[in-house]
């Protein structure tokens, strides 16, 4: 199935909803730290309710451990400056879809360093900020599973 990263993700409630999302999916989740709560967090549960023992969680101190440690096919970025849509990628089981901490989103250096057609957005109206994270990922998540069919 396909990999979600979350790069250092702020909110308990979004990781909690994403928590689900993966259980769901059959997705694994990536938390790279750190983050703006610890996994104990009662928020973070709360939204999680139980899924969290039903999650492939996996966790990770830095961005560069991630990228050793893990074992992924292909890493797209999520972002408000990319020119891509979600719908232009063809992913494959195994890729990695990445986003940003809820109140930045991903840094410069880790869009730099991602090949231009594995940069991605979501459309919105054009004076709009932002999607909530966790309805971003899930945007995401289902567009990639669509494309195989759900299977």
């Amino acid at each position: 199935m396909f990999n979600i990263v979350l790069f250092e993700p702020e909110i308990p409630p979004n990781t909690g909803n994403i928590i689900r999302l993966a259980a769901n999916t059959g997705c694994k989740l990536h938390l790279i730290e750190p983050m703006g709560f610890k996994l104990e967090d009662k928020l973070l549960r709360r939204a999680g309710l139980d899924y969290q023992e039903w999650a492939h969680i996996s966790l990770y101190k830095s961005f560069p451990e991630f990228i050793k440690s893990s074992n992924i096919n292909r890493l797209y970025g999520f972002s408000t400056k990319a020119t891509l849509t979600y719908t232009e990628a063809r992913f494959a089981p195994g890729d990695a879809l990445m986003f940003g901490p809820e109140t930045r989103g991903l840094p410069a250096d880790i869009l730099n360093s991602l090949d231009g057609d594995k940069k991605l957005r979501i459309p919105m109206m054009v004076d709009s900020r932002s999607l909530n994270l966790s309805n971003t990922v899930a945007i995401a998540v289902y567009e990639a599973w669509r494309q195989q069919a759900f299977e």
